[in-house]
């Protein structure tokens, strides 16, 4: 093997301080300007200046996938939706006039029962005025009566009342005074005088505890 001569050696030498300082460069120039990625390796770009092996460039990242973009099922037809609103809102809207209607229905009747309701009251107010009226003139007539067979003879009072319409001479017997009634009593029918005693004694019973059956009148 033949040695190497001093100027090749020189030679060698100067060529790698060339590399070297072209090396320094370019690291000084990634680091003032880095590309995307991881920064430069110095020694890493010295060897490749120098002749080594290349450094394998990094494997492409595959890229994404597109997002499937889910349509809902509401939004696919939207003509049906509104449809189904226009058809809805359809029925509430005759359901409400439905309300309305028998609101109104209800309402109109409540107004006639309270006017038939004020009207019956003040019928009601004016029967029973005329009632009172009634009574009080029946008792005014049952006094006059009362009044006049008292002041007949007992006798003449008996004739009368023996031909009388029982419940008159009833009412009348009854109003009068016991010490009045009980001489006209006494002179009148047997018969009478018997069927008078038994009516004002069940008069003053409920009607369901009156024995008013087979009284003779005569």
């Amino acid at each position: 093997m033949t040695a190497p001569r001093p100027f090749q050696i020189v030679i060698g030498a100067l060529a790698l301080a060339g590399v070297a300082k072209a090396a320094l460069l370019v690291g000084d120039i990634g680091a003032a300007h880095p590309p995307d990625g991881a920064r430069p390796n110095l020694f890493v770009g010295a060897a490749n200046a120098a002749g080594g092996a290349p450094e394998p460039e990094p494997a492409p990242q595959p890229a994404p996938e597109p997002v499937a973009q889910t349509i809902p099922q509401s939004c696919a037809a939207p003509e049906e939706v509104l449809s189904a609103i226009a058809t809805e809102r359809g029925l509430l809207d005759e359901q409400r006039a439905a309300l309305d209607a028998r609101a109104s229905e209800i309402a109109l009747a409540e107004e006639t029962l309270a006017i038939e309701m004020a009207r019956l009251s003040e019928l009601r107010g004016e029967l029973e005025g005329l009632m009172t009226k009634i009574d009080e003139a029946r008792e005014a007539d049952v006094a006059r009566l009362v009044a006049l067979y008292v002041n007949m003879k007992p006798r003449e009072a008996a004739t009368i009342m023996n031909d009388l319409d029982i419940e008159v001479a009833v009412t009348v017997l009854g109003a009068m005074p016991e010490r009045d009634a009980a001489p006209v009593l006494a002179a009148m029918n047997v018969v009478r005088a018997q069927a008078i005693s038994m009516i004002i004694l069940e008069r003053s019973k409920l009607p369901g505890d009156q024995r008013l059956n087979g009284i003779k009148l005569q």
